[in-house]
């Protein structure tokens, strides 16, 4: 099942109204890769459709974290930032504290850590976000110029 399916499939099963403005909102979030805050996403879905308020895309995003469908992101600096759940490998994040760049890493090794350490306590996993800070080597660069 697509994510457009078990959008409408999360809608229809919370009662709500399937309309228009959340399906687009849906359909531009999908499409664009990477994590994008509020304010980006309103920027690119108010070129395509000037009619949706900024306050309906919030909502849709929201809407679209509770179905399982995208993960609310907060990288340290008070913004929130939205990825698409894909069928792509889980991937945790190294973010520059200067400039805001995120990049998006996968380990074995320490997805075998937080294993362990959650067998080593007892606990079932359900999920994690794993966020490396420090800053990035354009922004070193710029510090030693």
């Amino acid at each position: 099942m697509n994510y457009q399916d078990k959008f409408l499939q999360y809608m229809r099963d919370k009662g709500m109204n399937v309309t228009r403005q959340r399906l687009r909102i849906a359909d531009i979030f999908f499409a664009l890769p990477g994590h994008h805050t509020l304010e980006e996403l309103y920027g690119i879905i108010r070129q395509s459709d000037p009619g949706i308020g900024q306050t309906t895309v919030y909502r849709t995003l929201k809407l679209l974290c509770e179905a399982n469908l995208a993960l609310e992101l907060q990288f340290g600096d008070g913004t929130a930032r939205f990825e698409p759940i894909s069928a792509k490998a889980h991937h945790d994040h190294l973010i520059c504290q200067q400039c805001g760049r995120a990049v998006e890493f996968h380990s074995d090794g320490i997805e075998g850590l937080q294993t362990g350490i959650a067998d080593e306590y007892g606990f079932k996993l359900l999920g994690h976000a794993h966020y490396l800070y420090g800053i990035c080597p354009e922004c070193r660069k710029k510090e030693t110029e």
